[in-house]
């Protein structure tokens, strides 16, 4: 997951349309000074000039309040910060890019210190730790851009564009002109720092909650009491318990009864009947099928059980949804600040992902609906022997693992790295193995720092050229395990990007890719390589490539249902804004089984199933998920590109420097292709003909 380091910088580095105005009333002499002043200026400069001044009024004066002057302190300002040439213009984009870079940069880093004991795994977690982690050090940036009216003069000579435009007619602009644009829409809104405050808080709440949701799998029993995990596997939900699902396919004795047992665990968080006291505590043995809670009759924590304590089977009390409750007003925060894209659903779409939601729905719906899944269905089928279940959703074993089982896997990468530092020392020889060459392999290498994530892990770009990208990744006591490693692999691919695209670009204006998608994309491409960075033979023959198409439809399929729930729970408590947190259980408990109903059951077979609900992306991400399969569709892409290219790369640093423009533009620079989920369908289609 690519880590958003500092959610106050919301308002400052968001992509947003144009026409946002602030919440505050607008002079009643504006508009007469607006006249005199474009007579003036027209005046001044020529008539040559007249849309650039039209322009550029209309954008200050739709931002300016009555705090920030009277007409006199207005039309002086427009006076002394119009551009009066290119040379001036030049100055001014110059000035602002270096300066948003390094105000940018150094909150990065101030966050990362903030939130630096809540995030790593290094030691005990205060209360105000978790204060800390909510402290935002930009939130007042724009409203001091703002007031000292430094954001009025890019306003003034800077275009803001629509998100029509920018699809339209990008394709046309320059570098420079895409830069010109994204400056200008970093002011695009006016929000108070209080509700970027507020914003922040929530997240950290959730952030907070997240990180500590660990079920102990050797406490849980079945109706034998017999404990199917081993001691002091502690899993985090829901990355570690879908990972140690795919895992138990391996397991050719009790593999399918501990599966069953997750899901039972899973479901029991979705639908919050798991007891509130078996979260993170290794003190209590549970059955998730029957709901008992005992103390526990074995102790492999480490440390004794508290004195005193009373075993309770009382349920968690809906905090999942009391907490995304809490992002959900705080967003609603924004809204008004925000009128061409008055929802946080309308702001990822249309501002963040720059593709209306309409577009990347069709296209999870298309890969969701796509008869192509009762084929590769019947494949799995066919390697279990057996009929499939609601889990299946998860079924790992198109990967091309070799000979290897989980345990020698797990053994590999606790051998090689037992602590983030051995890990770290190995980047520049796994960017060799991917094609990046020797010397870029060591500078590459030497803008990641990794650190042990306490927990599943994410990347965070530096923000500021020169800074480092931090890699956060979870590492046991016994080294870094299979699934730690993949994971890792996958933050790795994060934090190449945000190296390159910071400081190889050509403007730091358009440091990044065009949305988090493009990221993921990157990320995967890393992730399924990850046994060949361990050494190990993976068969390279036509049937084995095959497996791994069917391998990326099956998790696209997934995780585009799962999105579809996510923006459905959106949609919801839009529709229903004083909603309980009980109500949105039951809502997001319907949502999930009709998504299933409809693309899953006829597939898998049990209806109602609620496991859609259980990614913690959907109480901590705001609408992060869509990411993702349109990650696995650009990376699809992306894969089919470097292969024809014979090295990762080179056409990894290719496409990564293209930067921050539009995604389709992004798309046909790097493949020929605009983003769409054909070649990744007709892929499969062609896959299913090997077998």
């Amino acid at each position: 997951m690519n880590h958003v380091p500092v959610i106050a910088l919301i308002a400052l580095f968001a992509m947003i349309t144009p026409q946002a105005t602030h919440a505050g009333k607008t002079p009643a002499w504006m508009s007469s000074a607006v006249a005199a002043m474009e007579t003036e200026l027209a005046g001044r400069f020529g008539d040559e000039r007249e849309a650039d001044i039209h322009r550029g009024l209309s954008q200050v004066s739709s931002f300016w309040r009555e705090e920030d002057g009277d007409r006199k302190t207005f039309e002086t300002f427009v006076r002394a910060n119009f551009a009066r040439d290119e040379e001036m213009r030049d100055a001014m984009f110059d000035r602002f890019q270096l300066v948003l870079e390094k105000i940018g940069g150094h909150m990065v880093e101030i966050g990362h210190v903030m939130r630096r004991q809540a995030e790593l795994d290094l030691g005990l977690v205060y209360d105000f730790d978790g204060i800390m982690s909510g402290y935002a050090p930009g939130a007042h940036i724009t409203d001091d851009f703002f007031a000292d009216k430094l954001a009025f003069v890019v306003l003034l000579n800077f275009p803001l564009t629509t998100l029509d435009e920018r699809l339209g007619e990008g394709s046309t602009w320059s570098r420079r002109r895409w830069a010109e644009a994204r400056l200008a829409q970093r002011f695009a809104k006016r929000v108070p720092a209080a509700v970027n405050l507020e914003i922040a808080k929530a997240d950290a709440r959730s952030d907070n909650y997240i990180a500590g949701y660990n079920i102990w799998m050797h406490h849980l029993v079945d109706d034998d009491g017999e404990r199917l995990f081993p001691p002091k596997m502690r899993l985090l939900s829901h990355w570690n318990l879908r990972d140690e699902l795919k895992a138990d396919y391996a397991d050719e004795n009790r593999g399918l009864e501990k599966q069953q047992m997750i899901v039972k665990v899973m479901e029991r968080i979705v639908d919050q009947t798991i007891p509130a006291i078996v979260v993170d505590n290794p003190h209590v043995d549970w059955n998730p099928f029957t709901n008992a809670v005992t103390p526990a009759a074995v102790n492999d924590a480490g440390d004794p059980p508290p004195d005193g304590v009373a075993v309770s089977g009382d349920r968690e009390p809906d905090t999942r949804y009391e907490v995304l409750l809490g992002s959900f007003r705080a967003q609603r925060l924004l809204d008004e600040y925000s009128p061409t894209a008055p929802t946080l659903i309308r702001r990822r779409f249309d501002e963040h992902r720059e593709i209306p939601e309409e577009r990347v729905r069709k296209m999870m719906e298309d890969v969701c609906s796509s008869p192509l899944a009762k084929r590769v269905a019947a494949l799995i089928r066919e390697r279990l022997g057996r009929d499939l279940e609601a889990h299946d959703i998860w079924f790992n074993g198109f990967r091309a693992m070799g000979p290897y089982t989980q345990e020698e896997l797990d053994r590999i990468t606790r051998e090689r790295y037992p602590d983030p530092a051995a890990y770290e020392a190995d980047i520049p020889r796994m960017l060799r193995k991917l094609g990046f060459a020797g010397e870029r392999a060591d500078y590459i290498a030497g803008m990641i720092r990794v650190d042990p994530a306490r927990g599943s892990g994410h990347a965070s770009g530096a923000g500021m050229r020169g800074e480092p990208a931090l890699l956060r990744t979870r590492v046991g006591s016994e080294g870094m395990d299979y699934k730690g490693f993949n994971i890792a692999v996958h933050e790795m691919g994060h934090n190449v990007e945000q190296v390159l695209s910071l400081n190889d670009v050509d403007y730091t204006l358009l440091e990044g890719v065009p949305n988090t998608a493009f990221t993921e994309a990157f990320a995967f491409t890393f992730q399924a390589n990850d046994l060949m960075l361990l050494d190990l033979d993976v068969p390279e023959d036509p049937k084995s490539e095959a497996i791994k198409t069917l391998n990326d439809f099956w998790m696209t399929w997934e995780i585009a249902g799962v999105s579809l729930v996510d923006i459905d729970i959106w949609h919801w408590m839009y529709d229903h804004p004083e909603a309980t947190a009980a109500e949105l259980r039951e809502a997001a408990l319907s949502i999930s089984k009709r998504i299933w109903n409809e693309y899953y059951a006829p597939v898998l077979g049990p209806e109602d199933s609620t496991i859609l609900g259980i990614y913690s992306h959907i109480i901590h991400s705001n609408l992060y998920l869509p990411d993702y399969p349109m990650g696995h569709l650009i990376a699809f892409q992306v894969q089919e590109k470097m292969r024809e290219a014979g090295a990762i790369g080179p056409e990894f640093e290719r496409m990564a420097v293209q930067g921050n423009i539009a995604p389709d533009l992004w798309m046909m620079g790097a493949t020929g292709t605009p983003v769409g989920a054909e070649a990744l369908l007709e892929a499969t289609g062609r896959a299913l003909g090997e077998f």
